[in-house]
């Protein structure tokens, strides 16, 4: 695929340098609106919390087991969106590594196993104005045969492609990896959960948030990442890749340092 058939490579800015994908729940939110609604007024987080657990021990596929979470929510489409829009809150550092990357023409593409008007209206609420710089590839919502979203039971989710995550993410990632090595642009990532671990290969740098379930993937599977706790650790190590500080070998080394003293978070629980 040429770099003229792939978006970030033009907009908002022309042949970058950089580009940082990034997963939605729970890494640029400090909830995951998925999980909030499955917890609050779907099937409980009890339930929620299996399914993530028979996800990483390959008895399910992320596909059945998200179509499950969400198949438990009834609540009209619409409300669904207030009720997020008014419970989900921003990383606290997320804007202004956004604002620092618009500055500095790094694209940042939002790569998510949600539902795009979701997404939309609460990065509509918490960005602003510049939410529209904010290219977004994730799932749909479709009305179910006979009803309308805005009904009970109305809904579903309507998935991104046919692969057992729903939104294989790598798909997205992989063409802008294979442009040849005088046009392709640094690339990174940011994720937590199940919903990563098709993008976790992908990158050049991988940024797995502490205490998530990532880590323990990219650990059993020798992925190399560096660990988050917020987007103000993310800012500061992407700067210093940026202004030739540091390099993602040396920053994904730094993260394999930290698994191995067990400074991770990691405490035998999915999330």
């Amino acid at each position: 695929m040429a770099s003229s058939d792939l978006p970030a490579m033009h907009t908002p800015f022309e042949n970058p340098k950089f580009i940082f994908f990034t997963d939605f729940d729970g890494t640029i939110t400090l909830q995951d609106s998925n999980d909030f609604m499955t917890d609050n007024i779907g099937f409980g987080g009890d339930k929620r919390r299996e399914g993530n657990k028979d996800v990483l021990e390959g008895k399910k596929t992320f596909r059945e087991s998200f179509r499950e979470m969400m198949d438990s929510v009834t609540t009209p489409y619409p409300e669904c969106v207030d009720y997020l829009v008014k419970n989900i809150k921003l990383d606290p550092y997320f804007n202004e590594y956004f604002q620092w990357a618009l500055k500095n023409e790094i694209p940042t593409v939002i790569l998510s196993s949600g539902m795009e008007p979701i997404i939309r209206a609460i990065l509509k609420n918490l960005v602003g104005p510049d939410h529209d710089k904010l290219d977004i590839v994730s799932n749909e919502v479709e009305a179910r045969e006979g009803k309308t979203i805005d009904q009970e039971g109305g809904w579903r989710i309507q998935y991104h492609d046919e692969s057992d995550f729903g939104h294989d993410k790598s798909l997205t990632i992989r063409p802008y990896a294979n442009l040849p090595a005088d046009q392709r642009p640094t690339l990174f990532y940011a994720g937590d959960g199940v919903s990563d671990l098709s993008a976790a290969r992908e990158t050049d740098l991988l940024f797995a948030k502490k205490g998530h379930d990532l880590i323990r993937y990219c650990a059993k599977e020798n992925v190399p990442f560096t660990v988050f706790e917020d987007w103000s650790s993310i800012l500061e190590t992407v700067k210093k890749i940026v202004a030739g500080e540091k390099t993602v070998k040396e920053a994904a080394q730094e993260g394999h340092e930290m698994y191995k003293k067990g400074d991770v978070g990691l405490n035998g629980s999915a999330k």
